[in-house]
């Protein structure tokens, strides 16, 4: 993996999402900028690691990184912009946190909208090329992750404990059952069960 896509003096934001694929619940973000003796061994993209690694993982990163924020949009928002435009806006909205003004904004995958006054530049499969990309990825998974376990226990069924709100066979049979819980994404198709045919 590449440290940097910069050299000193300049500043990098590293910037991935987590949660666009769900079903239920939010799109979480994650902005981290870190300082250039990073030297925490294993990161990666948080695909790639276990939820173990990626805990472990996260209080490292909030211990050495010179700032990280969490942006979040709502499953209403996702609604309402769409999940690309809700992924990039809970991006924005991570920036808008920092306490610190990075130099350019460095983005997982292709697509983003200009943040104000920061130039910024697009990755496909920038979580496992860039430090500061993976770094964000393992805290937006981390987050939403939470999130949707507390979910799981205000609305029980779903195995959003388990599934984090994918459309797994158990969750789309949850669905059928219970019908959409008030987080469910209403705007995203669920694929109908194979009926097994009668005997």
């Amino acid at each position: 993996m590449t440290r940097f896509f910069t050299e000193p003096p300049y500043i990098e934001v590293g910037c991935d999402e987590a949660g666009r694929g769900p079903l239920a619940g939010p799109v979480v973000a994650a902005a981290v900028v870190l300082p250039r003796e990073f030297s925490i061994i294993g990161i990666n993209d948080s695909k790639k690691l276990n939820e173990n690694t990626r805990i472990s993982l996260e209080t490292e990163i909030k211990n050495e990184a010179i700032g990280w924020a969490i942006g979040v949009c709502s499953h209403e928002e996702i609604d309402q912009f769409n999940i690309l435009n809700a992924s990039i806006l809970a991006m924005h909205k991570a920036i808008d946190q920092l306490r610190i003004r990075p130099d350019i904004i460095l983005v997982d995958g292709n697509r983003f909208k200009n943040y104000p006054f920061i130039p910024h530049q697009c990755f496909v499969k920038g979580d496992a090329r860039f430090a500061s990309i993976a770094a964000a990825s393992i805290l937006a998974k981390t987050e939403r992750d939470r999130l949707m376990d507390n979910y799981a226990i205000q609305y029980p069924g779903y195995g959003w404990e388990r599934n984090k709100g994918y459309p797994t066979l158990a969750h789309r049979r949850a669905i059928e059952k219970l019908g959409f819980s008030p987080i469910h994404r209403r705007t995203f198709a669920v694929k109908p069960l194979i009926q097994s045919p009668e005997c």
